[in-house]
């Protein structure tokens, strides 16, 4: 395993995750797991060209084998953050490695002083709902027909942390 880890985490199997940046050498892979998870997926060439942009945080979660699990794009915006694509290996589905990157992205952001996060999901992705609904994300808007292959809405979710105050908790 690569030696620059955000984080070293285990699934609900007890496998260890080791969850950094990603590099060139993990092209392919991503674009995989992107292909195998998405009807409509981003092409090698728009993941390549994450890597060196300057408001972007492109981390995967590699096995110990140096096979990848899955991965996660965000970008900053300012003051906001957007999740702009999560997605987990077929083998590995079921196992938290989704909601391990997304705790690690939320907490990077945090880390910068953002606060509000977006996504969009497509309506019927139910596990995804689940997910990001379970980490404080709320549908705002809805978006029709914005997905192809095929055709679907696609929900616009926000998250925003409470600050701490008089009376209120973080």
């Amino acid at each position: 395993m690569a030696e620059r880890a955000i984080a070293r985490v285990a699934d609900t199997a007890g496998a260890l995750l080791l969850l950094r940046p990603a590099g060139a050498g993990d092209i392919e892979q991503v674009a995989a797991i992107e292909r195998a998870s998405f009807s409509d997926p981003w092409s090698p060439r728009t993941f390549g060209g994450l890597l060196e942009a300057e408001r972007v945080w492109f981390v995967v979660a590699e096995r110990a084998d140096g096979r990848l699990a899955g991965y996660i794009v965000m970008w900053f915006l300012v003051d906001e953050a957007e999740i702009a694509n999560l997605a987990v290996a077929p083998d590995d589905r079921g196992r938290r490695v989704g909601a391990l990157l997304l705790d690690a992205a939320l907490a990077a952001a945090e880390a910068r002083g953002i606060g509000t996060f977006y996504l969009e999901v497509r309506d019927s992705n139910r596990t995804a709902r689940a997910l990001y609904g379970s980490r404080g994300f709320e549908e705002i808007a809805r978006r029709r027909r914005y997905y192809r292959s095929p055709v679907e809405d696609a929900l616009v979710m926000r998250r925003q942390r409470v600050t701490a105050g008089p009376g209120r908790s973080s």
